[in-house]
């Protein structure tokens, strides 16, 4: 079974250590390799008071801050792999265990005329790069990252584990979370640079999709303040039924450690049936179904029209989208640098069509 409080591990059961980094201020290339150099320490030390420890998590933005100075964000963005991955990997493989670390940003592919992506890596005790994964909704208005083009990635982890990587915003889509658990995924890792005043929201939303998905959610979050945003802590490791095994405070440099089974979550998949989202979703009724005698299976297709949409058709889904919400990426109550405001004949469009909605 998945439990909490002891510093070991079985072949049964994968240790994932979450780690509470303090957000970093950084400038300077000099200072990201000095502060990645603290991050690896800290893996082999924790690995001597954890020795059941398969995995850590490190917080989004914890190798290398948040660069408020574009210039700087082009000047510190990295290649991967490159120094950071090989000191990240020469860590890993010292200490014997996998982790996963933030680099924010890498190197676009026409860098430097196009902005950085905002990348993970999941390296393995062997100090090799496993998984690169680039967040696939960067948290706009603010963050200026280049979406990510390469999707989500499920690859087999410590002990066989299969682990899934999303970063912060990412994790307020279900569609996401679903994606992951689909391909095999039985823990994702989700690791934040989140701030208030979103603390409630962001340790309920980990939860509910675990449960929503059959999935463990290892969450690691930054702590402190920046110079711009004070972040809320609460790293977090969940079960598989959206229960909290273990969470941190507010605290700097907090830890959070628990053992997922890997048993566990393959005999609830397997044998679980009214909260079996992920074979209810594609089997949809199929009790009634079977009793109508058409078939064991329930009905496979897609039963939402929006998503449909989504697939044939996203420029019709973003219109429906704009239809509920605004047609501008720029709000004007509430202008935010980098942001083109609405022009007039814009706003008087969103209030024709507010108009409408409301007669409605």
């Amino acid at each position: 079974m998945s439990r909490h409080g002891d510093i070991s591990s079985s072949e049964d059961t994968v240790g994932v250590c979450v780690f509470q980094y303090p957000m970093p201020r950084l400038h300077t290339t000099e200072e990201v390799i000095a502060n990645a150099k603290k991050i690896c320490d800290i893996v082999k030390g924790v690995k001597i008071g954890l020795p059941g420890m398969d995995l850590i998590v490190f917080p989004e933005y914890s190798t290398m801050g948040i660069m408020y100075d574009k210039q700087e964000m082009f000047d510190t963005a990295c290649q991967i792999p490159g120094d950071l991955t090989d000191m990240f990997g020469a860590a890993c493989k010292e200490a014997g265990v996998w982790g996963v670390f933030s680099l924010t940003g890498e190197q676009h592919e026409e860098h430097p005329k196009k902005n950085p992506y905002n990348t993970l890596v999941l390296i393995n005790d062997q100090g090799e790069i496993v998984q690169k994964y680039r967040k696939l909704l960067p948290w706009t208005p603010i963050e200026g990252w280049t979406p990510g083009n390469l999707g989500t990635f499920v690859s087999e982890g410590p002990k066989g584990m299969k682990v899934s990587m999303i970063i912060c915003d990412d994790g307020n889509y279900p569609e996401i979370w679903r994606d992951c658990a689909m391909k095999g995924a039985e823990l994702i890792i989700r690791p934040q640079g989140y701030m208030y005043p979103a603390k409630d929201q962001q340790v309920q939303v980990s939860k509910t999709m675990a449960w929503c998905n059959q999935v463990y959610v290892a969450v690691a979050n930054a702590s402190g303040f920046d110079g711009v945003y004070t972040y809320f802590g609460h790293s977090a490791i969940i079960g598989s039924d959206g229960r909290t095994l273990g969470e941190c405070g507010t605290e700097d440099n907090g830890i959070q450690y628990a053992q997922l089974s890997i048993s566990q979550i393959r005999d609830a998949r397997a044998n679980d049936q009214s909260q079996n989202q992920l074979f209810k979703l594609t089997h949809r009724g199929y009790t009634g179904v079977y009793a109508n005698g058409d078939g064991d299976k329930g009905i496979a297709e897609c039963p939402f029209d929006w998503y449909r949409t989504w697939v044939t058709n996203p420029l019709l889904a973003q219109k429906m989208a704009e239809n509920v919400t605004r047609r501008t990426i720029g709000v004007a109550c509430c202008p935010v640098a980098g942001i083109p405001p609405p022009n007039n004949e814009e706003e008087d469009e969103l209030l024709e069509l507010t108009n409408e909605l409301n007669l409605e």
